[in-house]
């Protein structure tokens, strides 16, 4: 009996305690579904789509040359004895950079000179010689053979003396060669040749650019120029006129002052980078653009009644752009996943949606993309970003 009271008392223990580990268990247990509960709905930034009209500054890396950059090259070998600027300087059309030892180039002018003088005496002796024996033919006392003979002589002497007169002009040019001037308006560039180095026609002296008026180069892409004529509907010259005013971004930031213009495309892509160079003219009065700076070129691009979307707020798979959604599924809201289509031309902070979302769509705008952690079709607590977060910013074009 008292070995049976004495199980029955144990078996009561072991149940009380069974009991109260399976509460304290259970409390557990309802501490991490609780917190996993807290996990699997996140508070996340949303927007709620709205269609609006803006203007994204759409960015072209570009590189400025001036209207000309005309190498300076001397026309005639020879040593340089004088050089009248420096790099950096502002000269005009016409004006004295360099001049050349005229020394050995006087000397061929004289020589060339006094040949033209031999060529006349020559000229004028077989002149007499020829009217004397004209005479003789016609009083028939020497032969027509003699006679052609003094013609032909008198022929020759006319060849030389145009000979010489030929060699004259050309010594004569050599000699302007010596002086070397300024092909046009500009800036002088470096100066790689100094007083007393020899030089020749395959040697440039330095370059003269014409900065009055910039280039900028820059490219537009085969699905750019695609998108710009309509379906094929724009001509070129049609895309052109219809493109805004361009603006310049130095690189150190600042915006230069004037605007320029686009005024040409290049009607061939280029197969390898599947580009097409343009060309915008910029006017540069200050003179504070040079040849070979770069930039940025800025084109703005107006849309009306658009979409507009930050780019943090989608991720791109497999050459396919998604956002996440915020819908309610069986009573919970949740984040799906939508494939969206959004114009190529954008400021490199916002996208301009062509399709997948519509006014009123709730879009979430953080942990979006690889590493991120919304997930399609988990839980999530929205909360209303600040407008700031999808106002249209500019950037670089993608």
């Amino acid at each position: 009996m008292k070995t049976k009271v004495l199980k029955t008392s144990g078996m009561a223990l072991c149940g009380c305690l069974a009991v109260a580990l399976a509460a304290c268990g259970g409390d557990k247990n309802s501490d991490q579904m609780a917190a996993m509960a807290g996990q699997q709905a996140p508070q996340l930034a949303t927007i709620t789509a709205a269609p609006s009209s803006v203007t994204l500054d759409v960015k072209f890396p570009t590189t400025l040359q001036g209207k000309t950059d005309i190498e300076v090259r001397p026309q005639v070998s020879g040593t340089i004895q004088t050089v009248n600027i420096d790099e950096g300087a502002v000269v005009r059309k016409g004006q004295v950079l360099f001049t050349l030892d005229p020394v050995p180039f006087q000397a061929a002018v004289n020589q060339a000179k006094a040949a033209v003088d031999a060529a006349k005496v020559n000229v004028d002796n077989n002149k007499l010689t020829e009217a004397q024996n004209k005479l003789l033919l016609d009083k028939n006392i020497i032969s027509d053979y003699v006679y052609q003979q003094a013609a032909n002589a008198l022929s020759a002497a006319n060849a030389q003396l145009a000979q010489a007169q030929a060699a004259l002009v050309s010594a004569q040019k050599n000699l302007s060669y010596c002086t070397i001037s300024a092909p046009s308006d500009g800036v002088v560039g470096q100066i790689p040749f100094r007083q007393g180095s020899y030089v020749s026609p395959q040697n440039a002296l330095t370059t003269v650019s014409d900065n009055s008026e910039v280039y900028a180069y820059f490219s537009f892409t085969e699905k750019d120029l695609l998108e710009m004529t309509k379906n094929g509907t724009l001509s070129q010259a049609q895309i052109i006129a219809s493109l805004p005013a361009a603006r310049l971004q130095l690189s150190d930031g600042q915006m230069y002052g004037v605007e320029g213009k686009v005024t040409t495309i290049s009607g061939v892509v280029n197969p390898s980078t599947g580009a097409s160079s343009a060309r915008a003219i910029f006017n540069n009065p200050s003179g504070l653009l040079r040849s070979g700076l770069t930039g940025t070129l800025i084109l703005p691009q107006n849309f009306a009644d658009r979409i507009v979307i930050p780019q943090k707020a989608t991720y791109e798979l497999q050459n396919l752009r998604y956002v996440f959604k915020v819908e309610s599924v069986n009573d919970t809201l949740k984040a799906v996943q939508y494939p969206i289509e959004v114009e190529r031309l954008n400021d490199g902070k916002n996208f301009v949606v062509v399709s997948g979302i519509e006014p009123g769509d709730k879009i979430i705008t953080e942990g979006i993309g690889i590493g991120g952690k919304v997930k399609n079709n988990m839980p999530v607590t929205p909360v209303e970003a600040q407008p700031e977060a999808a106002a249209p910013a500019a950037g670089e074009s993608k």
